[in-house]
């Protein structure tokens, strides 16, 4: 028997939709022996599948153009995962729950909920930590001492921390030993990157918590609950906010909120919800600079919008600028045209374009031209727009699009188009999903040239002159493989090289003034393929960078020699005493580097892929 599209619809229906909301809350330093949390089993995890179920059983009722008394997807998404799942795990009638497991109906409502495993909120209130620190001493001023901030360590995004501030040289590098792990109950990804500053480490997790620890003992001081995944990298600054706050950190969550906390106690400033389409997120981190806030907005519609039930599609990346003060909005600047309705379909279902461009990465400051630079993703609807797969350049102060450089055109793509149930809004010539989902790297070179370089999933690598409105320097193919092995996180430059690792496997040094490449490190062993795309960091003499396997290496900046290796696909012993804490895949983050210590979430269960959910801390022996 055929699944009933429509089963789940009503059951969820049946919820109150008024008022179902989830508020942030600082959890006081109560620490009790137990331990919670185990992380989940390999065959629970692949909660984004859970946007399938919602769009195939659910959306023919919930959609937001509905005029029933069935709540529309946006206040689903208001909703906690417990609170969904309560609902459709024991319908109210029996035609609600036909077609779904159980193991089903969680994906959904961790999807729609926020992202994050049933029950991880609960496992992971400090409350349940017995390592709360003995006190909470005022903060320094962020930026006296070593620090690590946002993304890219600065405002050019080059990834790359200066002996004094790392406090590790080259020589130091094999001496890298373990100091302390941090678990995530019920995590099954750890890829937030967090910040360092004042001694004090800044984590998001995947969990709906975000922790202050000690930098040198990971002691906890606070934590703050959001009730949402937490993905991107968070920053840190100065803040002129109420009392005593002085400084604040930033971030963003998987429904399109930006939080303010005051990093002294973790008390909320201010929240600013960014962008109302049901499916935005904030995936990368905001920039600070300057008392503004430069957030990049994405969207999850991609992923399964060819569906013949599902209204394809009106998501739009976008980059907002924010008063870092109040959250006040400065300016909001989208990559695509307003949906327009193109046609319906045989299901009578209203189809819209354009759609896509989503901001993936966090922003690149550029004061001397006073410029925000970002890459985008593609076009989700044909014809595929000039924004898409793009560098984009635009004015700090109005937002107003000063030039745009498009390095894929006619990618035209999304999710969910395979086999012949599918909807007339798929392209019908689907494009290559390349993607500029890295943060464009501003550097100068020794001559004192100016470059803007990135890359695509492709694994092509191409230079753009800032100071001559984009114009095209240098392109050459990064990796031998190309296809889908390229370049999805990012890399990191110094004054002479950029340095990236590939899906296919390997690490490339690439001259920044021509783009030949220096040297190439295959990194793994001979006809293997083990991806290495996760974001490279640098310092003098040294880049790191992880794997898929778990690895996490050093390589020389001369010539590529591997330095130093660790396993981080393990089980750990966590200085919170969380049970089954491990490592999995580096598949996204690289490492943080800061006043001798080096920081990095092991654990990337997207898509199913090998999880974990531990933060490791590593100084030298």
């Amino acid at each position: 028997m055929k699944p009933n599209l429509h089963v789940v619809a009503c059951a969820i229906a049946m919820c109150a939709a008024a008022g179902i909301g989830w508020v942030g809350a600082v959890r006081a330093q109560a620490p009790a022996p137990q331990t919670k949390g185990k992380v989940a089993a390999p065959q629970e995890i692949g909660m984004e599948t859970g946007l399938t179920y919602f769009q195939t059983r659910c959306m023919s009722c919930h959609r937001e153009s509905d005029s029933s008394k069935a709540p529309s997807a946006r206040r689903i998404r208001q909703m906690t995962p417990e609170q969904i799942y309560a609902v459709v795990a024991k319908p109210s009638r029996p035609e609600h729950d036909q077609g779904l497991t159980d193991p089903q109906k969680r994906r959904m409502a961790e999807f729609m909920g926020g992202y994050r495993q049933i029950g991880s909120v609960e496992a992971g209130n400090p409350k349940n930590f017995p390592n709360a620190c003995g006190s909470n001493p005022p903060m320094a001023d962020p930026y006296a001492g070593p620090y690590w901030s946002g993304w890219g360590a600065d405002i050019q995004n080059t990834r790359s921390q200066r002996t004094e501030a790392a406090g590790i040289t080259k020589a130091d590098v094999p001496k890298l030993k373990l100091k302390w792990a941090f678990g995530f109950p019920l995590g099954i990804s750890a890829y937030s990157p967090p910040a360092v500053a004042s001694g004090r480490v800044f984590a998001g997790t995947d969990t709906g918590w975000v922790y202050s620890l000690d930098a040198k003992t990971g002691c906890y001081y606070w934590g703050y609950e959001t009730g949402v995944t937490v993905r991107p990298a968070i920053s840190i600054g100065p803040v002129n906010g109420p009392g005593n706050t002085k400084y604040a950190i930033f971030f963003g969550d998987a429904k399109a909120n930006v939080y303010a906390l005051d990093a002294q106690d973790g008390k909320l400033l201010w929240k600013r919800k960014v962008e109302d389409f049901f499916l935005g997120r904030i995936t990368a981190a905001p920039k600070l600079y300057n008392g503004r806030l430069y957030v990049p907005v994405s969207s999850s519609e991609e992923w399964q919008s060819g569906n013949p039930d599902y209204e394809c599609c009106t998501s739009r990346g976008s980059v907002v600028a924010l008063n870092a003060n109040n959250g006040e909005q400065i300016w909001k600047t989208y990559v695509m045209d307003d949906p327009k309705p193109t046609q319906k379909n045989p299901n009578g279902v209203q189809l819209y374009a354009p759609a896509g461009g989503s901001v993936w990465n966090s922003p690149t400051v550029d004061p001397v031209r006073r410029a925000v630079y970002f890459g985008t993703g593609d076009t989700q609807t044909e014809p595929a727009q000039p924004l898409g797969d793009a560098i984009v350049a635009v004015d700090m102060d109005s937002g107003k699009v000063l030039w745009h450089f498009q390095a894929i055109e006619n990618d035209a793509f999304m999710g969910g188009c395979a086999g012949p149930n599918k909807s007339k809004a798929c392209p019908e010539k689907m494009g290559p999903d390349a993607d500029i989902g890295n943060s464009p790297i501003l550097s100068t070179l020794a001559d004192g040239k100016r470059v803007l370089i990135a890359g695509t999933k492709g694994g092509e690598v191409f230079a753009l002159d800032p100071d001559n409105k984009g114009a095209l320097l240098w392109r050459v193919q990064g990796n031998s493989g190309g296809g889908r092995g390229g370049i999805v996180w990012g890399g990191a430059a110094d004054h002479e090289n950029v340095y990236y690792g590939f899906g296919s496997g390997g690490m490339a040094a690439l001259k920044m003034s021509t783009g030949q490449r220096a040297w190439f490190q295959p990194i793994n062993a001979p006809n293997t393929r083990i991806g290495n795309n996760a974001a490279a960091t640098l310092i003098p003499g040294v880049v790191f960078v992880g794997g898929a396997d778990g690895k996490l290496h050093a390589l020389s900046t001369t010539d590529g020699s591997i330095l130093w290796q660790f396993d981080t696909a393990r089980p750990f012993d966590t200085v919170n005493k969380v049970a089954g804490a491990h490592g999995g895949a580096i598949s996204s983050v690289g490492p943080v580097i800061a006043g001798g210590m080096m920081y990095i979430g092991s654990g990337y269960g997207v898509g199913g892929g090998p999880f974990g959910n531990v933060l490791l801390a590593f100084g030298v022996e």
